[in-house]
C-alpha cells in the first residue's frame, strides 16, 4: 500500500484525487496462475511466497524518495464498528500559495499509512452553457464560494471521516465540466483537505480537526500563477492578468484572507517554513497515537468459548463423500496434485451449497412440449465474488464454473508479525458492488480477524450486511463466533468446523497452511497456519 496524493492545488488547478492504493473499479486483480507450479512437473524447491498483484504506480514522489506506507491496521472494534474517525487536516490559503506542497511535506514527515489528499478543485459546480462561455473568455469567477459544490464536499468528507468509500468527480479544466468517470477514494487514517475556500463554510469547518492557513506573499502567488497558466495551460499573459485582477485578488481580499483568523496554525512562507511543518507533524502524531486501536487476540479467542454456534452458520452436510475428501486433504502425506484435486471438488460443492441461500422468486416457463413449468429464478441484481488473497483466490474457478459472467474482486490482508493484527494492504473491487450479493472467499478461517476486516471493507463500500456470504473450506469455532458477533447478518458457510485454535492460532486438528500446500510453497516451521488466512 502507499500514500494517496493529488496534484498541485490553489484556485482553478487542474488535477484529480488519488484514492488509497489498489482501491479501483475494475473486474479484478491479475491471476495468480504464475504462482502455481505445474502439477506433476519437475521443479526446484520453492520458498514461501505471498500473493503478487499489480498496484497502481506510486502516487507520491518527493525529491528524496517515493513514499510507501505499511498495511492499514484495524480501524474498527470487536463489534465491527469504526472505533475512531479519521483525522482531518484543512489547508487553506490563496491561489498558488503552496498548499499542496505543504500537504506533501506533511505527508512525507508523518510517514503514516493510508493518507488521502483531497482537493477542493474537484468540486467545482457543473457550469451552464452561459457560464461555460464566460469561462472560455476568462469572465467566470472560479474564486467565489458559489463556484464550489459545498453540499458534495461536506457529504464526501463526512463519509471519508467515517471510514466509508467515496467517489470523487474529476473536473476537466479544458472544457470546464466534470468528466464522466469519477475517482474512488477509500481507507483514510488521515485526510488532508486543501482549497482556497477550505474555511468558507461553517458545516465544513466542523469536520476539520486541524486548520492550517498557508500565508504567501501576493507577488509570489501571482508569479506562480502566471508561470502555471502560461506554461502548463497555454493561456496568454493578458488573459491571466485580467482574471487575476478581476477575480482572484478581490476574492482573496474578500473571502480568503479573512478566514486566516479561523486557522489553528498560520504557516508564513509556505513550504519554506520547516519549523511550522515540524510542529504540525508532532501534533498529528500525538492525535493518531490517542486514536490507535489495540487488538488483543487472546481475549478475542476466549470471548465466545462454550457458546452455541450461531444460526447464521451453515455447514455442508458431512456425507461419506464430503468426509472422505476431508480425510484426503487433511492427511499430511497427501501429494500436492491430490490435495488440489480434492480441494477443488470441495470448493465446487461449497459454492453450490452457498448459492441455495440466494433469494429466488417464482417464475413460469414453457417447455419444448408446450407445457408450463413452475420454477425459480434468482431475484437479485447480480453476484460478485471477492477473494481474500492469497488462498481465497483458489476458490474463484469454482465460482466462475457455476456463476456465468460473475465479477471478481480481491483483497490482500496480511498479519503483522509484531502485533498479531491483520493489516489491509490492497483491494480492487468491481464498480457498483453495493447492489450485489457478495460471496467472500477464504479457504481457512481460524481467528476470524482477516474475515472481519474483509467484511468491514465491503460494508465501507456500502454492501448491505445481509448480502454478504462468507465462504470457507474449514473454519475454527473461534472464527465463526468472532465474525457472527461483529456482523450478525453475514451468512457463514463452510464444509467443516473444527473446535480448537492453539496458541499460534492454528486450527486444530486443521488442514495445515492451505496456501503453502496448494501453491507448493514451503513455510518456515514457526509460521502460523493462518498467517495470511485468518
Amino acid at each position: 500500500a502507499m500514500a494517496a496524493a493529488a496534484g498541485d492545488g490553489g484556485g482553478e488547478a487542474g488535477h484529480e484525487e488519488r484514492g488509497a492504493p489498489g482501491d479501483g473499479s475494475t473486474s479484478g486483480a491479475d491471476s495468480l496462475d504464475r504462482l502455481y507450479p505445474a502439477v506433476g512437473a519437475a521443479r526446484p524447491p520453492r520458498k514461501r511466497t505471498t500473493s503478487q498483484c499489480k498496484s497502481e504506480p506510486p502516487l507520491l514522489r518527493t525529491s528524496k524518495r517515493t513514499i510507501y506506507t505499511a498495511g492499514r491496521p484495524p480501524w474498527y472494534n470487536e463489534h465491527g464498528t469504526q472505533s475512531k474517525e479519521a483525522f482531518v487536516i484543512g489547508l487553506g490559503g490563496g491561489s498558488a500559495s503552496g498548499k499542496t506542497t505543504v500537504a506533501r511535506m506533511i505527508i512525507e514527515a508523518l510517514d503514516v499509512p493510508w493518507v488521502v489528499l483531497l482537493s477542493m478543485d474537484s468540486f467545482y459546480k457543473v457550469l451552464t452553457k452561459q457560464q461555460q462561455e464566460q469561462a472560455a473568455s476568462n469572465d467566470f469567477n472560479f474564486d467565489h464560494p458559489d463556484a464550489f459544490d459545498f453540499d458534495l464536499i461536506i457529504s464526501t468528507l463526512k463519509k471519508l471521516k467515517q471510514g466509508k468509500s467515496v467517489t470523487i468527480p474529476i473536473y476537466d479544466f479544458t472544457t470546464h465540466s466534470r468528466k464522466k468517470e469519477w475517482k474512488t477514494l477509500y481507507g483514510a487514517n488521515v485526510i488532508i483537505f486543501e482549497g482556497i475556500m477550505a474555511f468558507a463554510d461553517k458545516e465544513l469547518l466542523e469536520l476539520l480537526d486541524m486548520k492550517i492557513f498557508v500565508d504567501t506573499d501576493s507577488d509570489i502567488r501571482l508569479v506562480r500563477r502566471l508561470r502555471r497558466d502560461i506554461g502548463e495551460r497555454g493561456r496568454d499573459i493578458e488573459g491571466v492578468i485580467k482574471q487575476y485582477n478581476k477575480f482572484v485578488k478581490p476574492a482573496f481580499d474578500q473571502y480568503i484572507q479573512p478566514t486566516m483568523r479561523l486557522a489553528d496554525i498560520v504557516v508564513p512562507r509556505g513550504s519554506g517554513n520547516t519549523v511550522a511543518i515540524d510542529l504540525i507533524v508532532q501534533h498529528v502524531h500525538s492525535q493518531l497515537e490517542e486514536r490507535k486501536l489495540r487488538w488483543d487476540m487472546a481475549a478475542l479467542a476466549s470471548a465466545h468459548q462454550c457458546h452455541p454456534l450461531p444460526r447464521t452458520l451453515s455447514v455442508l452436510k458431512s456425507t461419506p463423500q464430503v468426509r472422505g475428501m476431508h480425510t484426503i486433504i487433511r492427511d499430511k502425506e497427501t501429494s500436492r496434485d491430490e490435495f488440489i484435486f480434492y480441494s477443488k471438488r470441495l470448493m465446487r460443492l461449497l459454492i453450490e451449497h452457498a448459492l441455495s441461500f440466494l433469494p429466488f422468486r417464482s417464475c413460469t416457463v414453457q417447455t419444448p412440449q408446450g407445457e408450463d413449468y413452475e420454477g425459480r429464478s434468482y431475484s437479485g441484481k447480480q453476484i460478485t465474488g471477492v477473494s481474500i488473497l492469497r488462498a481465497g483466490e483458489t476458490m474463484e474457478p469454482a465460482l466462475r464454473a457455476v456463476c456465468k459472467d460473475v465479477r471478481i474482486g480481491t483483497i490482500l490482508i496480511q498479519t503483522n508479525s509484531n502485533t498479531g493484527e491483520p493489516e489491509l494492504h490492497y483491494l480492487r473491487l468491481p464498480k457498483d458492488i453495493s447492489e450485489d450479493h457478495v460471496i467472500l472467499m477464504d479457504c481457512t478461517v481460524s481467528t476470524g480477524a482477516a474475515a472481519m476486516m474483509a467484511v468491514r471493507v465491503l460494508l465501507d463500500h456500502d454492501v448491505p450486511e445481509d448480502k454478504i456470504f462468507l465462504l470457507s473450506l474449514l473454519m475454527a469455532e473461534m472464527g465463526v463466533h468472532s465474525v457472527a458477533y461483529a456482523f450478525p447478518q453475514v451468512k457463514i458457510i463452510t464444509t467443516a468446523v473444527d473446535k480448537k485454535v492453539n496458541n499460534l492460532f492454528r486450527i486444530i486438528p486443521g488442514i495445515g497452511n492451505f496456501g503453502d500446500r496448494y501453491f507448493g510453497t514451503d513455510a518456515p516451521p514457526d509460521w502460523s497456519d493462518d498467517t495470511l488466512d485468518t
